[in-house]
């Protein structure tokens, strides 16, 4: 630890210094540099949610009805809705399922209040499409678009920005569109914080749910003038995949994982059609578990007496366990003076009154 506020980086001293070379390595949990680097072609966000020392962990064994309803889930290929104040480990659930099972990258669709079921599904760029269209016959000193359809026989070469084939070119498919591709084995697809949504989304989810599968219907129109009726579309990953007659059909059904922290309810047909989960709210093992996984050992043992005030604190405000890992990890880079004082700032009630 450093003594009084050595530990500052930024010092409000209006002089421009080297200070910043003195920033430590980010924590883990917002370490970003692995992306690349990532083993098995991963976006590294394994070890930002479950933890870059969860090997060195025993990481927490969920409970019993814990793994029925998640395990539920996945034999009747039933969405899991997953209830639970912030922090309860609802998103990281997703992640560690995919993680154990070898399922790939996460697939993730956060919620938003303008948020709508075709964000999920796909979009389509007619705009960049009639822009390239003008460019490709500007270079070429040609007519324009429209005088060329007016020609006989007019219409676009293959390959150009204007020809049938190139139009999954203008399409990427969203999270749940991706998750929705024919596969083998299912990918998982995290729906975060759908109480955020606006109060139709939950019901426009009911049918794409229920039955696997969505056209996108500028494709569809033209399916019988694309070689062999598939067009070469983007995906949510980044990848190219081809989608046969402008429809999205699973073979897998995708472990779906929805996230709420109860500030709603939902309507009953979506619930009827959901696996539900409550998770309570970690107990002192859980919370040291979870430390550990991401700081390591000697951060946990350090910050137990910060636990025990976290969970204290916790039977009457709403807090969240990020505040807790931060407040681990900053106070260690700070004099026991500011500790307690820092750990405080770090971690206050999410449900103050404003």
């Amino acid at each position: 630890m450093t003594e009084s506020s050595e530990w500052l980086i930024y010092r409000g001293a209006g002089e421009p210094h080297d200070g910043i070379d003195r920033l430590p390595a980010p924590p883990p949990w917002r370490d970003f540099t692995g992306r690349d680097a990532a083993p098995g072609g991963g976006d590294g966000s394994e070890d930002r949610r479950l933890g870059a020392y969860r090997h060195l962990a025993e990481l927490h064994r969920p409970g019993a009805e814990e793994l029925e309803m998640i395990n539920a889930a996945l034999y009747l290929r039933r969405p899991l809705l997953v209830t639970g104040s912030p922090g309860a480990g609802k998103s990281t659930l997703a992640h560690s399922v995919a993680y154990e099972l070898g399922l790939g990258n996460v697939l993730r669709w956060s919620i938003v209040s303008r948020s709508t079921l075709q964000d999920g599904l796909y979009h389509y760029d007619a705009i960049a499409r009639l822009q390239d269209v003008q460019i490709a016959a500007q270079g070429k000193g040609g007519p324009s678009p429209l005088e060329r359809s007016r020609e006989p026989g007019g219409g676009d070469a293959a390959g150009s920005p204007g020809a049938v084939e190139s139009i999954g070119s203008y399409i990427r498919l969203g999270p749940l569109g991706t998750a929705l591709l024919p596969s083998d084995t299912p990918r998982v697809l995290l729906i975060d914080e759908l109480d955020k949504s606006d109060i139709d989304l939950p019901n426009d989810l009911l049918n794409v749910l229920e039955e696997g599968e969505f056209p996108i219907p500028e494709l569809e129109r033209i399916a019988d003038r694309l070689p062999d009726g598939e067009a070469e579309v983007l995906t949510a990953d980044g990848t190219k995949v081809r989608v046969r007659d402008g429809r999205v059909r699973c073979r897998a059904f995708p472990f779906v994982v929805l996230t709420s922290n109860g500030e709603r309810d939902f309507p009953a047909p979506l619930m009827r059609r959901c696996i539900h989960l409550q998770l309570d709210r970690p107990d002192h093992t859980r919370l040291a578990t979870f430390v550990r996984a991401h700081l390591g050992d000697e951060a946990a043992r350090a910050g137990d007496d910060l636990i025990t005030r976290f969970l204290e604190r916790s039977r009457s405000e709403l807090l969240a366990a990020d505040q807790l890992l931060n407040a681990i990890y900053l106070t260690d880079a700070a004099a026991p003076p500011s500790r307690d004082r820092l750990a405080d700032l770090l971690i206050q009630r999410l449900d103050r009154p404003r």
